[in-house]
């Protein structure tokens, strides 16, 4: 299950370098090509709470499978796209097969025993960084020197060969609940999700105050709005909101959409830093030399991530978070006084990944030894959905900040119309990462502290 993670991390980071290759081959505008990535983020946020709900209804394993099986017809779809619109088709297909991530989180719930379950999570969750590092650099390779398409050739060729040792390895674990799905219900939560993550994609293209991001916005609200009144009148609701009010629930769902607000303000601003010209105050990056500098911080993740997990098992999830909290700060405010070379950057890299891993594993338990055996999966599709969405807003926020302060460029050294960020913008981002994690500090001192012992007895 970590090789599929991998895997999938892998590819969505490997799309990357091939996004301006992709714009000029199909002649397509920015905006819409940015939808290779967005199509995948809102399906992915929006479909993992219902496939986790299935994965509880009809067996996880099996669910886990059929997501893989959604995954790899996108990635071989999307190899051999005709146009633009084929290409984000198969890229929403793929959005499907993401919940293999939340689904092989439960899975390991019901496999090892309880004081292994946080270290199994942790090297699920290492795979995140080591994906997303390696995909950057060889799929710049790959689109350099053999094209875009065989990102996707490459990728369908290994999830077609994980697919059947998923078949042979995988327990069958739990048959599930058989409990029907009130898919009336899951609707309107996926749409009111959508809603809002096209709002907040879509507004640096069709502006924040458009009548277009406006509707989408009110309307993901409402919808979303919605879900919960009518869960609160369903017999068999996708979660019972009663466990969406527990406890180390709530901070762990609270907990992650800061985070990944916190995380992705920093991929953000630090792929944008690196590439910048060093003309401009960055330090004149190619998109691989760039992929490079996070290659020791994902050594030290996958190192990290276990010991975290098995830290998780005797001292409890709260102080690994707020440990995880306090370095990821450090990591922020290197990048704010350290980042003149590569080697800073390298540095401060390690240092704030390694705090990212921290949280991630501590929350994922939390939601995961708190929730009954019949929800968690669920429970755990929801807690990927919301950190997936403060994996959206930090971008925006970033962009926001770079729009705001940019440097004073003489005519002639850049095109007309573009503008530059200051060192203050990336000051002040790096600044507001750090900032929200002091509010996952203070978020999780609420917080009911366990032991493995303790969440034995409890269950």
């Amino acid at each position: 299950m970590a090789s599929v993670a991998l895997l999938l991390n892998y590819v969505e980071t490997m799309v990357i370098p091939g996004i301006p290759t992709i714009q000029k081959d199909f002649t397509t505008t920015s905006s819409l090509v940015s939808w290779i990535t967005s199509g995948f983020l809102i399906v992915g946020s929006a479909v993992a709470p219902l496939m986790g709900k299935l994965g509880d209804s009809y067996g996880k394993k099996r669910m886990f499978l059929v997501a893989l099986v959604f995954y790899t017809a996108g990635v071989g779809l999307a190899g051999f796209s005709p146009s633009i619109y084929f290409l984000i088709a198969a890229r929403a297909i793929q959005g499907i097969g993401f919940a293999v991530i939340p689904l092989a989180l439960a899975i390991i719930s019901e496999v090892f025993p309880k004081e292994r379950i946080a270290v199994a999570q942790g090297i699920i969750s290492a795979t995140f960084a080591i994906g997303a590092a390696a995909g950057l650099v060889i799929g710049a390779y790959i689109v350099q020197d053999i094209g875009w398409q065989w990102a996707f050739h490459s990728a369908f060729v290994l999830s077609v060969a994980l697919f059947f040792v998923m078949v042979k390895v995988i327990p069958s674990g739990s048959l599930g609940t058989r409990r029907k799905v009130d898919y009336g219900t899951v609707v309107l939560l996926m749409a009111g999700v959508s809603l809002a993550l096209l709002y907040l994609t879509e507004g640096p293209y069709e502006g924040w105050y458009s009548w277009y991001d406006l509707a989408a916005l009110a309307s993901g609200f409402l919808l979303t709005a919605g879900f919960f009144i009518a869960e609160s009148r369903r017999e068999n609701p996708l979660i019972p909101l009663r466990q969406l009010a527990i406890r180390n629930v709530q901070v762990g769902n609270g907990v992650g959409v800061i985070s990944g607000i916190s995380m992705f303000l920093l991929f953000f601003a630090v792929t944008y830093y690196t590439q910048l010209p060093k003309a401009f105050g960055g330090l004149g990056l190619d998109v691989i030399s760039s992929g490079l500098t996070a290659a020791p911080a994902t050594l030290l993740m996958l190192l990290g991530g276990p010991v975290m997990g098995r830290m998780v098992s005797k001292v409890g999830p709260k102080p690994v978070i707020i440990v995880g909290a306090c370095i990821g700060i450090v990591g922020d405010l290197l990048f704010v006084f350290n980042r003149g070379t590569t080697t800073d950057v390298t540095i401060d890299a390690a240092v704030a990944l390694v705090g990212a891993v921290s949280i991630i594993i501590p929350i994922v338990n939390m939601v995961t030894v708190s929730l009954p055996r019949e929800t968690v999966a669920t429970g755990l599709g929801l807690n990927t959905m919301l950190r997936n969405i403060g994996g959206a807003v930090g971008p925006v926020l970033a962009t926001t900040i770079m729009n705001s302060y940019t440097l004073n460029v003489p005519k002639g050294l850049i095109p007309p119309g573009v503008t530059l960020p200051s060192a203050t913008a990336f000051n002040y981002i790096f600044y507001l990462g750090a900032a929200a994690l002091v509010a996952a500090i203070v978020l999780s001192l609420a917080a009911k502290n366990y032991t493995f012992q303790q969440a034995k007895s409890a269950s």
